[in-house]
């Protein structure tokens, strides 16, 4: 009698080796297949590698061929970022009293028109002479000379200077305004003749300038009108000290010694309020402007031969610098300052003083000699007698050689 029971035994242990044969079979499939994955993956990484370490190199090689390239990464996400102030290059001290023009030449025509316009007075100038224009004076400057002529301008204001030239007023002015004006022939006809140019003619030279003018005459007014704006500055008094020589264009409150044209400037400037006083000064080779300030105006200087240095005394100590041919420098009023020439030549300046009054002075030597010995010797810690080894000299040392 055949036995079910083992049958089915038999039956079920070799389902049993079946199946177990046949998870064997699928794991060692399946483990084929993940090494493959991770040898295509290996090689996936290694082509990576690669490909960014190439783009590295020729990065680095790009870089190192482009010396002025400089490159900044971004990151992508936003960053916490601390503001670095810029480093601003420190601004020379000196500038604040340094200025640079070129030098002034030429012969020239000017034209000056009072109050009232009944009288326009006209002169000749050169260089080495002064003119005067008084505030919201009308007046004009031509150049009747064979060079180009340059003028060293003074203007008595810190602030913007405002200008406003004929032809600007005349074509701002409405036509029926300015033919009401004038009454010219023709009326309003004869204005819209006249076409402002697209060019700026503050400095006017036509292309055809002969065409235009026929016998230009060039007169002189009387010397008791000229000479209101005129000074000879070149021609005038000079003011000899040991180290240079001053020659000067001022308001005098005793004008004994001037002559009487000298004097009509001289009353004129004191006239007008906030008007210029001018100056030459001339330092020998060697020779110092000694220390001193001015009361009562700034000062502005430009340099018309040889070179020299300059030395601003203030609270925080000197600023010193050179100067030469063009160069202008400024002191406002009170302030310290020397001049001493450098160059084998003369250091010659011309000077402006923003007063129209007398101009008042104070020299290192003047103040320390007006000074009470004791006072000085309380002062600099020193015992009094050494101030008497300080000399007062008959000629004025302003400008002194060593």
């Amino acid at each position: 009698m055949d036995n079910l029971a083992f049958e089915i035994h038999e039956g079920g242990a070799q389902n049993t080796l079946s199946v177990g044969k046949m998870s064997t079979i699928s794991r060692m499939e399946k483990k084929k297949q993940w090494s493959l994955m991770r040898i295509f993956l290996m090689c996936l990484l290694a082509c990576f590698i690669t490909t960014a370490v190439g783009v590295l190199i020729v990065s680095l090689v790009y870089l190192n061929s482009q010396p002025r390239l400089h490159v900044q990464l971004q990151p992508a996400w936003p960053m916490r970022t601390t503001a670095v102030p810029k480093v601003q290059k420190a601004v020379d001290p000196k500038f604040q009293f340094l200025n640079h023009l070129p030098k002034s030449k030429g012969t020239a025509w000017i034209g000056v028109v009072d109050d009232g316009g009944e009288v326009a007075t006209t002169y000749n100038v050169t260089a080495g002479q002064v003119i005067f224009f008084p505030k919201n004076t009308l007046h004009w400057i031509k150049n009747v000379g064979n060079e180009d002529c340059f003028f060293l301008l003074f203007f008595s204001t810190h602030d913007e200077l405002q200008t406003l030239d004929v032809d600007d007023v005349f074509f701002s002015t409405p036509e029926d305004i300015a033919s009401r004006s004038l009454k010219p022939e023709g009326g309003v006809n004869f204005i819209r003749k006249f076409h402002k140019q697209t060019e700026d003619q503050a400095v006017n030279l036509p292309h055809n300038l002969a065409d235009l003018v026929m016998n230009a005459s060039y007169v002189q007014s009387p010397d008791s009108l000229v000479w209101r704006y005129f000074f000879d500055l070149k021609g005038s008094k000079e003011y000899r000290f040991p180290g240079g020589v001053i020659q000067k264009a001022h308001y005098w409150k005793n004008g004994s010694e001037l002559s009487n044209n000298e004097k009509i400037f001289s009353e004129f400037l004191n006239e007008h309020e906030n008007a210029l006083s001018l100056s030459t000064l001339k330092i020998y080779n060697n020779g110092l402007r000694q220390p001193h300030f001015h009361f009562n105006a700034n000062e502005m200087g430009y340099v018309l031969s040889g070179c020299g240095k300059v030395g601003i005394i203030n609270t925080q100590g000197t600023i010193e610098f050179d100067i030469h041919i063009g160069d202008v420098i400024f002191f406002p009023i009170g302030t310290q300052h020397y001049i001493k020439s450098t160059c084998d030549e003369d250091l010659l300046f011309i000077l402006a003083f923003s007063t129209g009054d007398k101009l008042q002075t104070l020299d290192m030597d003047d103040y320390m000699q007006a000074t009470a010995d004791h006072i000085l010797a309380q002062l600099f810690f020193r015992r009094q007698s050494e101030f008497k080894k300080i000399p007062k000299f008959k000629e004025d040392q302003a400008i002194n050689l060593p």
